[in-house]
């Protein structure tokens, strides 16, 4: 099937969810506080990185959906994610496994590396895109759903400073099981998976209101994203 480059310039993002959509952050202090992602260089990643490949891809261009595209994502998303993996509150048999015998520094140098690189994706399906944008940009008021551009950004960039990831090229494959496990409760382990991080507690809150179909939408959308 013939897909759609999603364009790059959007109208300018909903400045503010209304009273029924706003969600509180989780009470306390996160679980997991990684270390300054900035520790880290892109050259000593870049020699650590080359394990990573096999599933994610040549400079975390993954060509098989069941795993990510690290390619310019946050380092700081990265970091956390990292640790997450590692300290085992994120449950995934191969990252768990990889993550094991990773240092701090480790991480840090992966996560910079990875931020270093250049996304490259597919674009998204003619079929679906429009309903995507529609979901991404302005959000679903009658699901109490926000708009996903307030907090990953108009062209899915993400924003560092507030922990949210990039988005953009992400194929949508992995965007509809993460926001499936987000659903049900499974993307973090614990007592409350939902205060495992900073942001756990919005993004299981807002996945559970989406529809499959709303799920299939945006992914696809923020898969074309640049």
């Amino acid at each position: 099937m013939a897909k759609k480059r999603v364009p790059l310039a959007l109208a300018a993002v909903v400045a503010a969810f209304s009273a029924g959509l706003a969600i509180a952050g989780p009470p306390g202090a996160p679980v997991v506080t990684p270390d300054p992602y900035t520790q880290g260089t892109v050259q000593a990643g870049a020699t650590k990185a080359t394990m990573c490949f096999a599933c994610h891809g040549p400079n975390g261009n993954s060509a098989n959906p069941a795993y990510p595209r690290l390619a310019g994502q946050s380092a700081v998303y990265l970091d956390e994610q990292l640790h997450l993996f590692r300290d085992g509150r994120r449950p995934n048999p191969i990252m768990s496994a990889m993550a094991a015998g990773l240092s701090n520094r480790d991480i840090d140098d992966l996560a910079v590396y990875f931020a270093a690189q250049t996304p490259a994706g597919l674009d998204a399906d003619p079929a679906l895109w429009k309903a995507g944008r529609a979901l991404y940009i302005s959000g679903d008021r009658a699901r109490d759903v926000p708009a996903c551009a307030a907090c990953h950004g108009p062209t899915g960039h993400g924003n560092p400073a507030a922990g949210y990831p990039a988005l953009r090229a992400q194929q949508s494959a992995y965007v509809v099981a993460q926001l499936q496990s987000y659903a049900d409760g499974t993307r973090y382990s614990g007592p409350d998976p939902a205060t495992t991080t900073p942001n756990g507690g919005i993004m299981f809150t807002i996945a559970k209101r989406l529809t499959s179909a709303q799920m299939q939408a945006v992914a696809s959308y923020v898969q074309g994203l640049r």
